[in-house]
């Protein structure tokens, strides 16, 4: 398999530091609002890297954390924490408010059909392993105490711009708030590894540390969070693209700071989601939302479709229109779905051939466009239905549309409609009308046309022969 890594701006053939495990990491919402429709497209897209791992055979273990506490408006240490935040809008506490909206995103992931991950920490319960840190940073003299804050010294690294190949635009996303300049800082890209009160003496959540009473600077959770579960050495750590630069950045300056070695393999990193007016974001008002979507009429398949006709690496643009389209794609593919019967034997050669283009779309640096395609060239292909849905079944396990079992539902929706509207006195004048049209006898077949129409009945012919309803 072959993988962009952010991080050597290249594709990769993928090999994880132990044939036993993939160890992924991949970071997790910041709960004090719901997730709009373009942070849930990392996740998606997430969920798609985790299980096509999993479908070519590997062992993964995957760890994400939920920010609950340390996360201030703006990613550069300025501005209220957004948990307070939160709990201000809302009037309630912040652990109220991280309960409600962390219910409310694993929600949307369920109508997604988005895995739950193998490991989900809150940042508020791993204080003691961010203290570890912090206190291996300060003894190695990559940290400092100024003002009652510890800062991480970037000056003491041989590089602090990992990332360097992304757009200005992405790399400024980590400062969207705006700088207020912190004059407890050495240099200006230091960052905060813990906070004490005399940054925000209203902090809802504090902890006892050899520094003071205070909480935690967001960038080192993740750090935290991943050692814990998954040890020194990690494969694959996934995000958003905004989370580049300074999430990311930070996260490799201090994990291999205090580790004495390199951290991560391979980063993996979702593009935005767009609308006419850019990137879509909590901060402008107005934002998108599965729920929303639902309410609007649309299958959250058909969001989940959206995305995934488009390569992870490019920036995708919303629009209702858009979203229309994959509706309709997607009520059309499940249509002819529909339409298979289990019959036949299951072809195993057939199956692998059909199984190839679809393997080599994951292994292609997972371009999930082609992979709906070879969806659709199993529709097209010279063999058995039976041998067509057991390639499908094994497709969805990586692209979890819902493709059989939608599929059955419009196969028990017809069968319901059909029971319902029957009617032996207009079943025997369609196939009357039929068999008028077998022998050529058309004005016969029009005069029973024309006695159903005026009866209320419209004859509608198909390939598989003439249906009816009541119009």
């Amino acid at each position: 398999m072959y993988l962009y890594n952010s991080l050597s701006h290249k594709k990769e053939l993928f090999t994880p530091n132990s044939p036993e495990e993939v160890k992924m990491y991949t970071c997790g919402p910041t709960v004090y609002h719901y997730a709009h429709i373009g942070n849930l497209r990392t996740y998606i897209m997430e969920d798609v890297l985790e299980k096509s791992l999993r479908y070519l055979g590997y062992n993964v273990k995957r760890v994400m954390n939920i920010t609950d506490v340390g996360h201030l408006a703006s990613d550069a240490d300025t501005g209220e924490d957004k948990m307070l935040k939160g709990a201000k809008r809302e009037n309630k506490s912040v652990m109220e408010i991280a309960k409600f909206y962390t219910d409310a995103f694993f929600s949307d992931c369920d109508k997604l059909n988005i895995k739950r991950p193998d490991v989900v920490q809150p940042a508020t319960g791993c204080i003691d392993e961010y203290i570890k840190i912090v206190s291996g940073l300060l003894d190695k003299g990559f940290a400092y105490v100024a003002g009652g804050n510890v800062y991480f010294d970037t000056s003491k690294l041989d590089k602090y711009y990992v990332f360097n190949d992304h757009d200005q635009e992405d790399l400024a996303v980590g400062v969207r708030e705006g700088v207020e300049e912190d004059p407890n800082k050495r240099n200006k890209n230091d960052f905060v590894l813990w906070f004490t009160k005399s940054k925000f003496e209203d902090q809802a959540l504090k902890w006892d540390s050899p520094w003071g009473v205070g909480y935690p600077g967001w960038h080192i959770e993740c750090s935290g969070i991943s050692m814990k579960y998954l040890g020194e050495h990690l494969d694959i750590h996934a995000g958003g693209i905004d989370n580049a630069f300074p999430h990311h950045t930070n996260e490799i300056a201090q994990s291999e700071s205090y580790l004495g070695h390199k951290w991560c393999n391979y980063w993996f990193h979702v593009h935005h989601l767009n609308t006419d007016t850019g990137k879509m974001s909590k901060s402008k008002g107005e934002f998108l939302t599965v729920s929303l979507l639902e309410s609007k009429g649309y299958d959250p398949m058909a969001y989940r479709l959206f995305c995934l006709q488009s390569h992870y690496r490019r920036n995708l643009v919303f629009s209702w229109e858009n979203l229309d389209n994959a509706a309709l794609a997607y009520q059309k593919l499940i249509a002819k779905i529909a339409t298979l019967k289990p019959e036949g034997e299951v072809d195993a050669s057939a199956l692998e051939k059909l199984k190839e283009r679809f393997v080599g779309a994951l292994n292609g640096d997972l371009n999930t466009s082609l992979a709906v395609t070879a969806v659709y060239d199993v529709l097209k292909a010279k063999c058995s239905d039976a041998t067509k849905l057991a390639a499908l079944k094994d497709f969805d396990r990586v692209l979890s549309l819902n493709l059989l079992s939608a599929a059955e539902k419009v196969r028990a929706q017809e069968a319901e409609e059909a029971a319902a509207s029957a009617d032996p006195e207009i079943d025997a004048l369609v196939a009357a009308r039929t068999a008028a049209k077998k022998e050529k006898n058309f004005a016969e077949a029009d005069r029973i046309r024309d006695e159903l129409k005026a009866r209320g009945i419209e004859i509608i012919d198909t390939p598989q022969g003439a249906k009816w309803r009541r119009v």
